[in-house]
């Protein structure tokens, strides 16, 4: 999951990047507004934290703008402006969630999960469950008919992304700027290297082959 950070607080910014990384996440921070949208119209993020607060434009424009481009991406808002008014201000601009500073980590990963899960239809549940393969993304404990499969971080994070989007062909590089974020080189054969990896844990051992090869394009993961 790859999550973008719209912060010119370059201390909090490096902070929440931290956090996220520790929790499996791949991060980018832009630091003004503008940045911001360029990130937005140049790759895809599975969530947006802002600030309200940017030194080019106020981040409850840049939320306008965001939604009158048609993207969909969660946004969490991040303030210390804690009145009832400008939470409401935020939400009806676009907004799918408010949190103000100072906040504890937890809740700020608390509310990324639960963003990301609602964003990809599973609303109620941190379990993503496909054919007799089962995800925890919260204790990100797997399992295949009733088998605890141990994977490493990247190996998991590769298999999540891929199960967000079963049945759906996914571009290696997608799966590199997702899973490794912006800095590994896109000639790389990182993401079949890992996929050998997961095959040798979630498919070898069983009969049903869940992760496919797309030629030209990447592979997928299907229920069937």
């Amino acid at each position: 999951m790859h999550i973008l950070i719209i912060e010119d607080d370059i201390r909090l910014s490096q902070n929440i990047q931290k956090l996220l990384e520790r929790n499996n996440y791949i991060s980018t921070i832009a630091p003004t507004a503008e940045n911001g949208l360029y990130l937005l119209e140049t790759e895809t993020y599975d969530v947006i934290i802002l600030d309200w607060m940017l030194p080019d434009k106020e981040g409850i424009e840049l939320c306008k703008i965001i939604r009158d481009k048609k993207n969909p991406t969660p946004i969490i808002m991040l303030t210390s402006r804690s009145q009832i008014e400008d939470r409401v201000e935020g939400l009806m601009t676009g907004a799918d969630d408010y949190l103000t500073k100072p906040f504890a980590v937890e809740e700020l990963l608390a509310r990324v999960g639960a963003l990301i899960r609602r964003h990809s239809g599973n609303t109620f549940s941190s379990m993503i469950q496909i054919s007799e393969l089962r995800i925890n993304t919260s204790t990100h404990i797997v399992s295949r008919q009733g088998r605890e499969i141990s994977l490493a971080p990247k190996e998991y994070s590769l298999l999540e992304f891929l199960a967000t989007h079963k049945n759906e062909a996914v571009d290696r590089l997608d799966l590199l700027h997702h899973v490794w974020g912006e800095d590994i080189d896109p000639f790389s054969n990182t993401v079949d290297v890992h996929i050998r990896y997961l095959r040798r844990k979630i498919d070898d051992p069983f009969d049903q082959k869940m992760i496919k090869t797309v030629k030209g394009k990447g592979y997928m993961i299907c229920d069937d």
